[in-house]
């Protein structure tokens, strides 16, 4: 890993890298990204079974549909063990999720005057799971049970090609519309409708450059609502205490995913930044993913002070972000997912401790942080008047609605006092 000092012009040309990112280019897949979604939104199912033939395994007769029996053989046919463990997540996540819902009230906010608030659950979801190199049953616990709490009714889950244990994860969910389809076809039919798949108010989950073009196609378009643009993993870690094996093995753990992945370490340490290092090599060594991650974007930052450092990870804005302290957490104002400590480890995020793995990447963090239950609810006003109320807002009222030359308003506002 590249190591550098933040005062010299490496450094400081190496921050200003970092903090510039984006998630995604889309210039090379936008052609074909927008053929996709055109033939789709003509053709329907003909284009979309085309496509999912050609690029997602699915077999010439096989239906679109995942039938609820095979969700019910991939359950049983997997280990206690990994039940166990899918059981475990599922039930974090949702408490979690349970505890972010917001509350409806109501609120008297001056006398005969209430507002308040309601907290309504979106119609329909479609919930993307990539199915590349690995299966990614977290991912389907991380969107779906967000998504059953916030009272959603129809939640529909769209994956390539899907592996026992994601159907067997959708089964525990109770998932009931589940298709095995994927990519720019897959995002085309949930934002658009076909004949098998009918459209949905909001697309989320991660994906590749086409599903995530394809989102912010349909998104531009106003066709559809999604979460964020997803890009390569990020991770990020501030420290001068965490032991370097936990710094390294974090490090790599981000690094796997993909070999754009952003791996960052800030410290004002010298050995510190050397042996971490020398640990990342050793650790990677046997993942070339990992290792072509870590040479390509593996980065050590030493800072001056602390203060400095804490200042360097609020300009990266990582999508994950590991500090010493709790202490420190008044200091961080941009990080998708913050972890306190040398023992926790980032990939307890990824799967089990609650808090959703689906981040903002990109620099995105510094103006939303994950999906969460909220992405999944509106938010409607709600404002009451007796007569008492109307009588002490109708001058102010209407001296604003006048001044913007709104006489409509002003009538509006004034006719409430003849109805006493």
């Amino acid at each position: 890993m590249k190591i550098v000092r933040s005062s010299t012009q490496e450094g400081k040309a190496l921050i200003a890298k970092l903090e510039s990112r984006k998630s995604a280019n889309f210039t090379k897949v936008a052609p074909v990204v927008e053929h996709i979604l055109r033939d789709v939104k003509k053709s329907g199912d003909a284009a979309l079974r085309n496509y999912a033939c050609k690029w997602d395994g699915l077999a010439p007769r096989a239906s679109l549909r995942v039938n609820e029996r095979e969700m019910e053989a991939a359950w049983k046919q997997t280990p206690q063990d990994l039940r166990r463990a899918l059981e475990h997540a599922a039930a974090n996540i949702r408490k979690f999720a349970e505890w972010q819902k917001p509350l409806e009230w109501m609120r008297e906010i001056e006398p005969g005057v209430r507002v308040g608030q309601l907290v309504r659950p979106l119609d329909s979801v479609g919930c993307y799971i990539p199915g590349g190199r690995f299966p990614l049953p977290s991912t389907l616990l991380m969107t779906v049970i967000p998504a059953q709490v916030a009272g959603v009714q129809r939640i529909a889950v769209c994956s390539p090609n899907p592996a026992q244990v994601t159907l067997a994860a959708a089964k525990m969910l109770g998932v009931t519309e589940f298709y095995r389809v994927g990519g720019t076809q897959a995002i085309a039919a949930m934002a658009y409708g076909t004949k098998s798949i009918a459209r949905v108010a909001k697309i989320v989950g991660p994906g590749n450059s086409y599903v995530t073009a394809a989102k912010q196609k349909v998104f531009v378009g106003g066709d559809c609502l999604i979460d964020m643009l997803a890009g390569p993993t990020e991770a990020c870690i501030v420290g001068d205490r965490i032991p370097a094996r936990a710094v390294a093995s974090d490090l790599v753990a981000q690094a796997e995913h993909d070999p754009e992945t952003s791996c960052v370490f800030i410290t004002t340490k010298s050995l510190l930044a050397d042996e971490v290092s020398a640990l990342c090599l050793s650790l990677a060594k046997e993942d070339p993913m990992a290792k072509s991650s870590l040479q390509k974007n593996g980065a050590i930052i030493i800072a001056r002070n602390e203060k400095e450092s804490i200042k360097l990870a609020n300009r990266i804005a990582s999508e994950h972000l590991t500090v010493e302290s709790i202490a420190q957490l008044k200091s961080i104002r941009n990080a998708g997912s913050i972890f306190i400590g040398r023992f926790s480890a980032q990939p307890f995020g990824d799967y089990i401790t609650g808090p959703n793995h689906t981040l903002p990447t990109g620099g995105l963090a510094r103006e939303r942080g994950g999906l969460s239950v909220l992405d999944f609810l509106k938010i409607i006003t709600v404002q009451e008047l007796s007569q008492v109320g109307a009588e002490s807002l109708v001058h102010d009222g209407a001296r604003l609605a006048v001044e913007e030359g709104l006489l409509g308003h002003v009538d509006a506002i004034r006719a409430r006092l003849d109805l006493a």
